[in-house]
């Protein structure tokens, strides 16, 4: 690598930056998210037919006892997860025996509301993950990975709750949704699509036409409805992008799940790649941490939780 190149990379990236793991004992871990007081929350997937029917964790990590402990189980089969600009925990809850809702825990109180169950009288396919803006609106993505529940949405499509509590379909076109975050501008909402070309898991061994596999930019309007601007990144036809981030320069870290070169790829803006960060399995997800430890970027992967420094503060909704 060039002197040139490795300044570059420093930018994002220290030369002396290493991943760390700080916890290697679930299932399949996804959604990580931090909250105010920098405890890391994410979700532990257990797949009914892979962990004797356990029905889903979310799991906390205390950075400063390095301990991990149950949050709550079931989960309803959470993935991806957001804290709101009050400290409330909002889920993305998913088939396979999950809630197939988008459910607002109260973090004092431990009560928890669902605030999407329905679109059109009709269940979710089975939230994968969600972004926030700075307005209060949920942005969600409604994929089918797993599962046996009918399919009973028309599209894999993004979805917006609104303050008031409604629900509308803002993005159809998208492929197989999967990761979302809103810039921090709030004018571009990303999306990847991840689309598997099945409805469920299947064997290794199973053939499956691969559709969209793409990190995707839309136009983000004051009224939150969304227009797609330009494909960033084609990750065709290897596997594409899970979950991702912004940080406050608008570059993003997304999980990239091509099995020839997986890892964390971080992008400007525009989809150029600035670094990229190696992981010892398939990433799913990623979050900062807050405060002095906004440069720490938390990182899912296979059944493990693990963390590395980076030169950018993350974004944050501004608390409320």
């Amino acid at each position: 690598m060039s002197n040139t190149l490795e300044k570059e990379v420093e930018k994002i990236l220290p030369h002396d930056s290493e991943l760390e793991e700080v916890f290697g004992d679930a299932h399949f871990t996804e959604g990580p998210t931090v909250a105010p007081d920098n405890a890391v929350y994410f979700s532990d997937i257990t797949f009914t037919h892979q962990a004797d029917m356990q029905a889903g964790h979310i799991m906390k990590f205390d950075p400063e006892s390095g301990e991990t402990s149950v949050f709550r189980s079931p989960s309803g089969m959470s993935n991806g997860m957001k804290f709101d600009a009050q400290g409330n925990l909002v889920v993305a809850e998913g088939a396979d025996f999950g809630g197939r809702r988008i459910t607002r825990t109260d973090m004092t109180t431990g009560k928890s509301d669902i605030i999407a169950g329905l679109y059109e009288g009709k269940p979710f396919n089975s939230p994968n993950d969600l972004t926030i803006d700075e307005m209060g609106r949920i942005y969600f993505t409604d994929p089918r990975y797993v599962g046996n529940e009918p399919v009973e949405q028309p599209v894999m499509g993004v979805y917006r709750i609104d303050t008031d509590g409604s629900v509308h379909l803002v993005i159809a076109d998208s492929g197989k949704p999967n990761g979302i975050a809103v810039s921090p501008d709030q004018k571009t909402l990303y999306v990847g699509s991840n689309d598997s070309g099945s409805l469920r898991e299947m064997p290794e061994d199973t053939p499956t036409y691969m559709g969209r596999m793409a990190l995707l930019a839309y136009d983000l309007l004051s009224d939150g409805t969304a227009t797609f601007r330009e494909t960033l990144v084609d990750y065709a036809p290897e596997h594409g992008p899970d979950g991702f981030e912004v940080d406050v320069e608008g570059n993003l870290y997304v999980a990239v799940r091509d099995k020839t070169r997986f890892g964390i790829g971080i992008y400007s803006p525009r989809g150029k790649e600035l670094a990229f960060i190696p992981t010892p399995e398939l990433p799913t997800n990623v979050a900062f941490g807050r405060g002095d430890a906004s440069k720490i970027l938390y990182i899912t992967a296979g059944g493990s939780l693990l963390r590395i420094r980076v030169s950018i503060d993350g974004y944050h909704l501004p608390q409320k």
